[in-house]
């Protein structure tokens, strides 16, 4: 009986018709328009974080075979900069510190600079805006004439580096570069009879197109689609401040010595405000201040904006506050209240004789964290992870550190045949870039609230402190190569 029933079951499975899928069914996954065009690394976002980042990774031997592709919303092409007059700078510039320096030059990136258009300093002078407590913030000079000081920093503008990567990402080549076009949405591939992309983010494209990526980068700034596709949060706060930045003339030769320039910084109880050197009598205002007063600077004449740079610089706060207090006429109380002012004009920055058509601008200051940089097949990069106040001058460097450690983990990763989209694989990033930028976000935090206070014990305590750093040289010393990368 048991050989009968066998004999039937073996008889009637044959009996039964082979599954056949029909033409529709396959075609649902298999068509041109179904199918994404697939990447091993796609990176949202063309400014300096993004374009350091595809360079990198081109450049390096060991990642140089990936797929990659660049996506950016803005024409990149008409964001060049083109036969520059040495007389006009941009509005947009960076304090780019020796390390990020240091690895645009190892990728080959810094020698399509314009060299001519950067201004590197070797000094500091930051004080108090109250008591007048100044800290200098430089390299131990050597006082031999054939030897260069060290420099803190160069002063760059944001143009003149995305035109070097650019330049340079044109010469290596092999690398899909998607502009001008907008991510209109982010959602998780299907699986096929031929690839399992449910883990992959498929990019769709204001074009038409689709694109699936084994890495998804984002670098596509502080509101990131990338990180919201990630679930990511962000956190932080609004410092009800906004940054007032324009192009400004300096009287006579602006800077320094020959070879030796130095960036000022005066902490007021609304807001530090900068200028720091550009090349020629050439300089960049960053001034922090609360949103009436940016509105107000951006609306009164230009002489009596000069003479409230001016006076940001050298007059007491009391002054300034009458002044901010006025509609016009800063030009002639600046002239009348500066012949009683105690300022030391050794100590201070040239003063200031013209600023540049059109290149007054403003931007509201935050603070915003990421609670992590990676997830599956998703990180971020420079403002898409953290967002810092300016007073540092930290927020381009802080992207390049992230692109320099994320190139070099995804390095690692094909050299020991992993994923480099997986969760494992990135870890190693997200460990050596979040407590390092997150020390950051919390001193300049923190140093801003500090300054931000007016009177009381408080302001006595920072100014002995200030002192303290200023006058221990080792202390000082261990700031400086913080601040440096080094």
């Amino acid at each position: 009986m048991q050989y009968r029933a066998t004999l039937w079951l073996r008889d009637s499975i044959r009996t039964i018709p082979k599954l056949q899928l029909r033409p529709t069914q396959r075609c649902r996954y298999a068509t041109a328009i179904d199918s994404p065009e697939l990447f091993d690394v796609v990176c949202v976002g063309g400014g300096p974080a993004g374009l350091s980042l595809v360079v990198g990774l081109r450049a390096s031997k060991t990642t140089s075979n990936l797929k990659i592709a660049l996506i950016e919303s803005l024409d990149l092409d008409k964001g060049r900069m083109r036969n520059p007059s040495p007389d006009v700078y941009s509005n947009r510039c960076s304090s780019l510190t020796p390390a990020s320096v240091r690895y645009l030059q190892e990728i080959g990136a810094w020698s399509h600079i314009d060299i001519s258009r950067v201004q590197p300093y070797q000094e500091m002078q930051v004080w108090d805006g109250i008591t007048g407590s100044r800290i200098a913030f430089d390299w131990e000079v050597n006082t031999r004439r054939d030897v260069q000081p060290s420099t803190i920093a160069y002063m760059i503008e944001n143009q003149n580096l995305t035109t070097a990567l650019q330049t340079y990402l044109e010469k290596l080549g092999d690398i899909t570069v998607i502009s001008p076009v907008r991510v209109d949405s982010i959602d998780l591939g299907n699986s096929t009879p031929e690839l399992d992309l449910r883990s992959w983010p498929i990019i769709s494209l204001s074009n038409g197109r689709r694109i699936g990526a084994r890495l998804l980068i984002g670098a596509d700034g502080a509101n990131s689609p990338v990180r919201t596709f990630a679930g990511t949060t962000s956190r932080g706060w609004d410092y009800n401040r906004h940054g007032i930045v324009a192009t400004l003339k300096l009287s006579g030769s602006g800077w320094g010595g020959e070879g030796y320039k130095i960036a000022y910084q005066r902490f007021l109880p609304t807001g530090p405000v900068a200028m720091l050197p550009l090349p020629g009598n050439m300089a960049t205002l960053v001034w922090s201040t609360v949103p009436e007063r940016a509105a107000r600077l951006k609306s009164i004449s230009k002489c009596d904006f000069l003479a409230m740079v001016n006076a940001a610089f050298r007059l007491s706060p009391v002054d300034l506050e009458y002044m901010h207090s006025v509609s016009s006429g800063q030009q002639e109380e600046f002239e009348w209240r500066v012949k009683h002012s105690a300022a030391d004009s050794t100590k201070v920055p040239m003063e200031v004789v013209d600023v540049q058509d059109g290149s007054i601008a403003s931007f509201p200051l935050k603070m915003r964290h990421a609670d992590t940089y990676t997830g599956e097949r998703v990180a971020l990069v420079g403002d898409a992870a953290h967002t810092i106040h300016p007073l540092a001058g930290q927020g381009l460097n802080q992207g390049q550190g992230d692109v320099a450690a994320l190139v070099s983990t995804i390095q690692a990763a094909v050299e020991t045949g992993a994923d480099i989209g997986s969760t494992l694989s990135l870890e190693a990033y997200n460990a050596k870039r979040y407590a390092e930028n997150n020390a950051m976000l919390g001193v300049v935090d923190k140093l801003h609230k500090l300054y931000a206070v007016g009177s009381g014990p408080i302001v006595g305590l920072r100014s002995l402190g200030l002192k303290a750093v200023n006058e221990i040289r080792p202390l000082k010393k261990f700031f400086m190569k913080k601040a440096a990368g080094v």
